[in-house]
């Protein structure tokens, strides 16, 4: 188990309170996503560490980025890495399930954005809080959404990363809730490997998408072009 502090080149992430450490999911999705639209308003929804919130501090101007956690753990932990970033007047966690902050909260959000838990299968061998943070009963993709769609702004988008295997589900999901797909990015770990996540971002509008696919390694720790322009304002040997 990873326990040691986590140095990105603006911001340190503790991890040794949390089931869930830094990963390529996290940091995938908080570097993708767009922020053309300059949103002035940002909600995290299952911030863990609080890395995404704190990536999306550190690339936008955003005046209110809000995160939730339900684990006490993480909770704490967020808060923890939220005070002593650089952004610590702008970054503000919730201790509350989404359920529980949909009903509270009459405020919308310019963008949303979630790595939610995704291990659809059994998870015996996971620790009770990693198995929390990582299968959906605990969040359903469809409770998920259904707040998301509440919470999220008319002019606003939303953007989450799903195993590839769950996309046509999620999409179709989103487009109950209203929610349209705008980009979509399939991601592979290397040129001939199956693609194993999408990232997806969608808003209230239908529009053309624009669809692009991400190979992160050319073999064994030498990665790619693409991945290094996305992920090199963060990581440190990048």
């Amino acid at each position: 188990m990873i326990n040691k502090p986590f140095q990105f080149k603006q911001f340190t992430i503790k991890q040794d309170k949390t089931a869930m450490k830094v990963g390529t999911d996290g940091v995938l999705l908080g570097a993708w996503v767009s922020l053309e639209l300059n949103p002035f308003s940002i909600l995290d929804i299952g911030t863990g560490t609080g890395l995404i919130a704190l990536m999306l501090a550190q690339r936008s101007n955003s005046e209110l980025i809000d995160a939730i956690e339900l684990n006490d753990e993480a909770y704490e932990q967020a808060v923890d890495n939220f005070e002593n970033s650089d952004w610590g007047d702008r970054l503000f966690c919730y201790h509350a399930s989404i359920q529980e902050f949909t009903d509270e909260i009459e405020d919308t959000y310019d963008l949303i954005i979630s790595n939610p838990p995704f291990y659809t299968s059994t998870y015996k061998e996971l620790s009770e809080e990693r198995a929390m943070a990582r299968h959906t009963e605990s969040l359903s993709y469809q409770q998920l959404l259904a707040s998301v769609s509440k919470l999220l702004s008319e002019e606003g988008s939303c953007a989450f990363i799903i195993p590839y295997e769950e996309e046509s589900n999620f999409i179709a999901l989103a487009n109950k809730n209203n929610l349209f797909l705008n980009r979509i990015t399939n991601v592979k770990g290397t040129k001939n490997a199956v693609i194993k996540r999408s990232l997806v971002q969608f808003s209230f509008f239908e529009k053309l998408i624009e669809k692009t696919e991400l190979v992160i390694e050319i073999e064994r720790h030498q990665y790619t072009p693409e991945y290094i322009v996305l992920t090199k304002d963060f990581y440190s040997k990048m």
